[in-house]
């Protein structure tokens, strides 16, 4: 299962407590104080990582608790410092504070780390209290708690390439193929269920990831289908792919698909109309699709640069498209 939400609250370790104790040793009549201070609480502290692509590990979690500190002790002894908590996340994470649902970071890049919540200090012995004129202090203090923040975790893919379009459209057929990924490809709606992410490797071992949105259905933006749960996951995508099926199978038309997607689209979030985007009328291998090909000219007039004729399960047109792709993502 793809889990890209989740809803947790957090707690950072409390500071250990700081003692009262007195040196007792023979000779030394006047010991004076010996009480150490209590080490601070761990802090709880979230890490991207490229090799984890969903929020699974948090699913069943509702509270995530740092290590505590430990207490002071007789001679001075500082406690043991919490140990911190390091929990990892896909790049693309946004920290959301669950009851406003501000922004409070967002996951770019590999291996960056942020402190969610900080751990409590340590409490004082009563050997931190002495003075020239109190010598024998009978105070300390108790550590203070950790940071505790409800938090809601919200991943959106971090990808060059989104591919939009209809159910039964060809995008797990034409990413399996680009970016010889393995998902489940069928002749029926729905077969992606969860984004996939694939990446083409160039010459240069520069990769260009794609990310495969499941089916998007007209009122996808009013939460129809799979609506909202995955539309998001377009939106850090640099370049769209609208993948419109030529062949008219299911009873719809290419031209009309188009429309309804860039509807869809930009009801979602207006911002992503303003996006580059390549526009791929697959199955053209299909009897059918010569007609409906016609008719999207008559329609639309996208240049060449824009507008490709493919066949995702042949390989029919793909080097021309990748070529463009790389054109686009690279320069």
């Amino acid at each position: 299962m793809f889990v890209d939400r989740a809803h947790i609250q957090f707690t950072a370790g409390k500071g250990g407590n700081g003692v009262v104790a007195w040196r007792r040793e023979k000779f030394i009549p006047k010991g004076g104080p010996s009480g150490g201070n209590g080490g601070k609480g761990g802090s709880v502290i979230l890490e991207a990582d490229t090799q984890i692509s969903t929020l699974d590990w948090f699913r069943h979690r509702r509270l995530i608790k740092a290590e505590n500190g430990g207490e002071g002790g007789g001679n001075c002894r500082q406690g043991r410092n919490g140990k911190d908590l390091i929990l990892k996340v896909p790049c693309g994470t946004l920290v959301k504070d669950g009851r406003n649902g501000e922004i409070l970071h967002d996951f770019t890049q590999d291996g960056e780390r942020w402190t969610l919540c900080k751990g409590g200090r340590g409490g004082r012995g009563n050997d931190s209290f002495k003075t020239p004129t109190n010598r024998a202090p009978n105070q300390f203090t108790e550590g203070t708690y950790g940071e505790h923040k409800e938090i809601e975790l919200e991943l959106k893919l971090i990808a060059d390439v989104g591919l939009v379009g209809f159910p039964n459209a060809g995008k797990s057929t034409l990413i399996s193929t680009l970016a010889g990924l393995r998902v489940k490809v069928a002749a029926y709606p729905f077969t992606t269920l969860q984004p996939n992410l694939g990446f083409v490797e160039l010459e240069n071992y520069k990769r260009i990831y794609i990310a495969d949105i499941p089916g998007i259905i007209e009122g996808a933006s009013e939460n129809r289908g799979l609506g909202l749960e995955f539309l998001r996951h377009i939106e850090r995508t640099k370049l769209l792919i609208y993948i419109l099926d030529a062949s008219g199978i299911d009873g719809r038309n290419p031209s009309d698909d188009f429309r309804v997607l860039r509807e869809e689209v930009g009801a979602y979030n207006p911002e992503l109309l303003d996006r580059p985007y390549l526009v791929v009328l697959n199955k053209i291998d299909a009897e059918e699709s010569k007609e409906h090909i016609v008719q999207f000219h008559k329609h639309f007039n996208f240049p060449s640069q824009t507008l490709f004729e493919i066949s995702a399960a042949y390989g029919e047109g793909l080097e021309i498209l990748l070529q463009e792709i790389v054109r686009r993502i690279c320069h």
